[in-house]
């Protein structure tokens, strides 16, 4: 009988339900994110799981993995979201490179990381503090879009055609590990000032 990893006891492994803020790139974005990708993979000789083009997004606030979807966590996080307020930015990913792990996430980042996105991440960040939601956030934060997976070494840092995304808000997501694509549970847009 195979162990149940979360201890709902019916034999098979339960559901494990992932909560994040993200940035989610549009259509256009989404698609230039991909031709990079495929570029690096093969330029690099890349043994890796891509990711495909509706999982990309960049995580502001990772909340945790559960045994079920928390709603007390959902609530709390859409009260923090409708908090912040920011502008819409540019970002720039012109770099890839990867991280270390099992299997080694490959990434695209910015070689210049833009002020409005750090103050959207220290923002965010207090407002799930005040929502009560700080023991589930990390002090961190490294923005990237992972594209693949590595399974061979892990390739070096190089620059890369950048790709221009105008970030115009940011979503709350929910996934089930390993079950395909996010559900997005609310989303904001950011007010041009």
């Amino acid at each position: 009988m195979q162990p149940d990893l979360l201890g709902g006891g019916s034999g098979a492994p339960a559901a494990i339900h992932r909560l994040f803020f993200a940035l989610i790139p549009d259509e256009a974005v989404a698609k230039q994110i991909e031709t990079v990708a495929t570029g690096v993979a093969a330029s690099q000789l890349l043994r890796a799981r891509m990711v495909r083009r509706s999982r990309y997004h960049a995580t502001l606030h990772f909340l945790g993995d559960h045994h079920e979807l928390r709603q007390d966590i959902v609530r709390a996080a859409i009260s923090a979201g409708g908090k912040v307020q920011a502008s819409p930015f540019d970002l720039v990913l012109d770099t890839a490179t990867a991280f270390h792990g099992r299997e080694p996430p490959c990434v695209l980042r910015s070689s210049e990381e833009p002020a409005a996105l750090q103050t959207l991440w220290q923002d965010l960040r207090q407002a799930l503090v005040l929502a009560g939601l700080g023991s589930h956030i990390s002090r961190s934060f490294a923005p990237h879009v992972t594209f693949a997976y590595s399974r061979g070494g892990l390739p070096p840092s190089t620059r890369v055609e950048p790709v221009a995304w105008r970030v115009e808000g940011f979503a709350l997501l929910h996934s089930v590990v390993g079950a395909g694509e996010y559900q997005l549970l609310d989303a904001w847009r950011f007010q041009s000032r």
